[in-house]
């Protein structure tokens, strides 16, 4: 019988308000381990279709490991966070390559692995193995901070490893499954960020935030994200039924996707024939350039991007001569309709849906 109260009233709440979800009716690591990377910083209601989409074409983690990395990154498209998908396309091949298909057994093992944190660590372990070894997502940062009146600042390591360690003190070694998911589930359902239906929930007379009107204070989140704000003009150069390309590398964000050439603006106010490669093509481009007027928005993390796009028109007999241009600067001259089956990021898909 489990004395702590805490635990108690979590085990006893949980059965009775969790929802039916996919990866919980399983111990298969490799489900646990998508439905973990998907959920990163993202609604369930956001990650369920495409949780749902890539099972259905990788139904195993070989399947994973097998595809290639457009294929991954056209399906994780709109999810953002791509690191994730690159991480989660590495790891498929690390289990594939050095553990023969299968997922290390223990948390220290699974630690190892590309991608794989504390947290996700944790999760698989206890999850699929059973191991007593305590999740910690922002839902149990809130759940505890309020409940137990804990002040420290949960976005710096110390208060990381303070929340790890009573967390793991209370986790119950017979249950440590249940115990995970149940104060996941009452963070998410219950103990929500604003406005919580205190009155309702099961822990209040023991809640410390509760009792002393802090529930709007914890938990306590110091470091403020600065944000950076960067302007983009992209080229969408069509000769008859192809438009030139470009994959993102490393070193910036959307690494993997695929967009338009590309200029970054210091002031959003300059023109286009400011635009260096846009002066190279216009020997062969045979259409004038207009200023563009609309701007699209997509908000990341540290930055908000803020992009517009010129229409520049080819025409079918200088294809030879846009080829190689295409060529000298590491574009790629693509048919139209494959366009659709390349990764893209949201802003390019919003961009392409209103040229429909």
């Amino acid at each position: 019988m489990i004395s702590d109260p805490f635990v108690h009233t979590l085990l006893e709440w949980y059965p009775h308000n969790k929802r039916d979800l996919p990866w919980r009716n399983t111990k298969n690591p490799y489900i646990i381990w998508l439905s973990e990377i998907i959920l990163q910083q993202t609604r369930v209601a956001q990650g369920l279709p495409y949780f749902e989409k890539f099972l259905e074409n990788f139904p195993n983690v070989e399947d994973l490991a097998n595809a290639t990395e457009d294929t991954v990154m056209r399906l994780w498209q709109g999810l953002g966070y791509y690191s994730r998908a690159r991480n989660l396309h590495y790891c498929a091949k690390e289990i594939r390559d050095m553990h023969a298909g299968v997922f290390p057994l223990n948390y220290q093992s699974l630690l190892q692995l590309k991608g794989v944190g504390s947290y996700t660590a944790a999760a698989i372990a206890s999850f699929a193995f059973d191991e007593p070894v305590a999740v910690v997502d922002g839902n149990v940062f809130r759940v505890m901070a309020r409940y137990f009146g804990i002040a420290t600042d949960i976005a710096g390591n110390s208060g990381k490893k303070e929340f790890e360690a009573l967390a793991n003190t209370l986790i119950p070694k017979d249950r440590p499954a249940e115990f995970n998911q149940a104060i996941m589930e009452f963070g998410a359902l219950q103990c929500v960020p604003k406005k919580p239906v205190c009155i309702q929930c099961p822990m209040k007379s023991a809640c410390f935030s509760f009792k002393n009107d802090l529930v709007d204070s914890l938990p306590v989140k110091i470091k403020k994200l600065k944000i950076k704000e960067r302007y983009f003009r992209y080229a969408l150069i069509i000769c008859d039924d192809e438009v030139v390309v470009k994959k993102r590398g490393e070193g910036d964000i959307w690494q993997g996707l695929h967009d338009f050439p590309m200029q970054e603006l210091k002031d959003p106010k300059e023109n286009c024939e400011e635009m260096a490669f846009l002066r190279e093509i216009e020997n062969f481009a045979t259409s004038s350039v207009n200023e563009p007027l609309k701007w699209y928005k997509h908000i990341l993390t540290h930055q908000r991007i803020f992009a517009n796009f010129v229409r520049v028109i080819v025409q079918k007999e200088n294809r030879n001569t846009l080829q190689s241009w295409v060529e000298d600067n590491g574009f790629q001259l693509v048919r139209y309709e494959k366009l659709e089956q390349l990764g893209k990021p949201r802003l390019i898909t919003k961009f392409l849906d209103d040229q429909k």
